[in-house]
């Protein structure tokens, strides 16, 4: 399998704030008045989410909206299937493909195994998929499982992936920094379900903490992720409720003052466990510019850990309606904008002298290569 680390599903605007910063003299491309792109009469884009719904103020939010304005742009009505459930899944995707769908974006790793089938049951309809390979057959184990060989096991499926250990790694960070600068000392994370979406973030995280280490001689520890064993704690789900709540308790119990969790709706329970303890611990978003997304946990928000889904979805969209769709996996990294940091917003003017400038070069030095960063679950590691 070739991964795409070009500018193909290049449309990918630059991220507000940081992001921007980060990239120097970069801005965002400007219009150029091209002409609405051409749709054949009979182009229908259609959606479906994983289980945390449209409201998540996460991935299948994010999704959502670039399928929105893809539709917007084309001039169409897109189908948009809410999944409550695993067991929604199949017949989702059933129902997408009776409605007559030419292009289904499925939202998710755990859609893997239906979207396959799915596709190779309707070979005229092309697929793409958020996170996930969409190879789940080809090799075994050691155990002798049945796994994934790196090839797509459905001909029309586009996957949509993300290198967010890189953004991540900025973010672990900027954690560290903010919390040696309080006197603490002390950050942690909690993720929603153990797959390869999730512990990316974690491993970016906690390797980032680790290089403000090794660079400024301190001493910030984290709970809740170890890299190493790929190993720590979760709430079971991606749902915002007593597990998550305790999930995050048990974390802040430690004394951290910045929580990263990783799991859509999830930050709403670690946001309630810091308001009920009275705590003036700081929360980051993934996915989304949570800050953005969610005004009602804005000033909690120290920054956010983004992945353009929006984008990616948008130009895959875009691609599609015009003919040009390929199942070229894209993946997004900190050179194509793909993956980076929100701003800080108002906790800017309280940052650590010298932050900004010390993650705008952390980032310079990921793109070109001088800085290593990965993880067991980076797409470019298969």
């Amino acid at each position: 399998m070739t991964i795409s680390t070009t500018k193909k599903l290049g449309g990918v605007a630059l991220a507000s704030g940081l992001v921007i910063a980060l990239a120097g003299c970069g801005t965002a491309p400007e219009d150029e008045g091209s002409a609405a792109p051409e749709v054949a009469d009979d182009f229908l884009p259609c959606l479906i989410s994983d289980e945390g719904g449209w409201n998540d103020k996460s991935f299948n939010q994010s999704a959502k909206e670039g399928m929105d304005r893809a539709a917007d742009e084309l001039g169409v009505k897109p189908i948009e299937m809410e999944s409550t459930s695993a067991n929604d899944y199949a017949p989702n995707l059933e129902q997408l493909v009776s409605e007559g769908c030419s292009f289904i974006v499925s939202v998710g790793f755990k859609l893997s195994a239906d979207t396959i089938a799915s596709a190779l049951a309707n070979p005229d309809i092309e697929y793409a998929i958020i996170d996930d390979w969409a190879d789940n057959t080809g090799a075994t184990d050691d155990d002798g499982n049945e796994i994934g060989d790196g090839v797509t096991d459905a001909p029309n499926i586009k996957p949509l992936m993300f290198d967010t250990v890189q953004a991540a790694y900025l973010g672990g960070y900027a954690a560290a920094a903010w919390s040696a600068e309080a006197g603490v000392n002390k950050v942690g994370t909690v993720g929603g379900i153990p797959i390869p979406p999730v512990t990316i973030f974690m491993d970016g995280f906690v390797d980032g903490v680790a290089k403000y280490n090794e660079d400024k001689g301190a001493s910030v520890a984290t709970y809740g992720w170890d890299a190493e064993s790929q190993d720590g704690s979760f709430t079971g789900g991606f749902e915002a409720n007593d597990n998550a709540k305790q999930a995050a308790q048990g974390i802040l119990d430690q004394g951290v003052d910045v929580l990263l969790p990783v799991g859509g709706p999830i930050y709403q329970s670690a946001a309630a466990a810091i308001a009920d303890a009275d705590s003036n611990a700081v929360i980051m978003g993934v996915d989304s510019d949570l800050a953005v997304a969610d005004p009602s946990v804005a000033d909690d928000v120290l920054v956010s850990i983004l992945k353009r889904i929006d984008e990616a979805v948008f130009t895959a969209t875009i691609e599609a309606a015009e003919g040009d769709f390929d199942v070229e996996p894209y993946v997004g990294t900190l050179e194509n904008e793909g993956v980076g940091l929100s701003s800080f917003g108002a906790f800017e003017s309280e940052l650590p002298a010298g932050l900004l400038d010390e993650l705008a070069a952390l980032r310079d030095q990921i793109i070109a290569g001088d800085l290593v960063v990965t993880s067991p679950s980076s797409p470019t590691a298969r």
